[in-house]
This record gives C-alpha cells, sequence and structure tokens, in this order.
C-alpha cells in the first residue's frame, strides 16, 4: 500500500457541529496586575501603619496575605488552560478534553447511537450534559454556566438530528 492510497472517510465528511469549550475567566491578565498591585499597596501601607504603632508582626502577615493571594490567582489562571472539543460529523462524534496540565482524553461515538442526557434542577437550570452511547456516559460542557448548557445541548442536538437524517445534497451551496 502506498502513502497516495491512505483513506480516512472522516476528513471528506462535513462538519455538522464543532465547539470548543473553555473555562471562562472574568480577570484576564492586565486586570490581575492592576488587582495585585493595588492589594500589595493596601498590605504594604496598613503594615507600615502597624510596624510605626509598635506592632511589626504584622507587617509579616500582610505580606503572607498579599503573597497567597497571588498564589491563588496563579492557580486560577493555570487551570483556564483547559480546553474540550466536540466535533460531529455524518458518521463521528468526537469529544477531545485536555486538562490544564496537558493530559489529552478523547472518546469517539457513532451519531446514530448517541444520545444526550442533561440533569438540572427547575429553578437552577441544567446543571450537568451527558453523551450516552453503548453504556459510555462522558459528561462534556462542564466549565458552561446553565444558560450557556442550555444553548450548547440546543445546538448539539440539532447536529445529532441532522447526522440521523443524513446530510442533504445541495449543489447550490
Amino acid at each position: 500500500m502506498t502513502a497516495g492510497n491512505d483513506f480516512d472517510p472522516a476528513l471528506d465528511q462535513p462538519t455538522l457541529f464543532s465547539a470548543r469549550v473553555t473555562p471562562h475567566r472574568s480577570l484576564n491578565r492586565t486586570g490581575f496586575l492592576v488587582l495585585m498591585t493595588f492589594i500589595g499597596a493596601v498590605s504594604f501601607v496598613a503594615g507600615v501603619a502597624f510596624w510605626l504603632m509598635g506592632a511589626w508582626p504584622v507587617l509579616g502577615f500582610f505580606g503572607f496575605d498579599a503573597l497567597v493571594i497571588y498564589w491563588a490567582f496563579r492557580i486560577n489562571f493555570r487551570s483556564a488552560d483547559a480546553t474540550e472539543d466536540i466535533v460531529v460529523t455524518p458518521s463521528e462524534l468526537r469529544v477531545r478534553r485536555v486538562n490544564h496540565r496537558g493530559h489529552l482524553l478523547e472518546w469517539s461515538f457513532n451519531p446514530l447511537w448517541v444520545r444526550l442526557e442533561q440533569t438540572g434542577d427547575p429553578e437552577f437550570g441544567i446543571e450537568r450534559l451527558y453523551l450516552v452511547s453503548r453504556g459510555r456516559r462522558v459528561s462534556i460542557g462542564h466549565f458552561l454556566g446553565p444558560d450557556e448548557k442550555a444553548s450548547f445541548a440546543k445546538a448539539l442536538l440539532a447536529a445529532l438530528q441532522t447526522a440521523k437524517r443524513g446530510v442533504s445534497y445541495n449543489p447550490i451551496t
């Protein structure tokens, strides 16, 4: 077999749905620098004030608090590197999850056999989304909020229904 005869049917199929889900972070890098500068300045001024009053050990505690806050934000930013890719073609549904350390998990399903399960609360909304197929259950979209999960589920269900129906040929588009 020669290299030119390799055939991957997934390459010739249209993509019915493609999404990348990432954790939301409301504080960007510039905001982080501004916040840490503010926290550092307040801690330093308050620590110096206590030092001048004779309570010099408090200065170390204010510095330690600022260091712990910095460390917590660094961990939070590192966990933002996680991603989840969901791609639906007429013959395959692929879920590819990369955690913040770079470890890759990948699942592949036949879209004809996949069912989307939703668990939630009437007051809160959708809490979890699962892809279920042949005894396997994979949680997806756990980075999303309840409203985002609802719109994500609606779009994914539409893509799964299109895959089950079959892609129609339209020579005009």
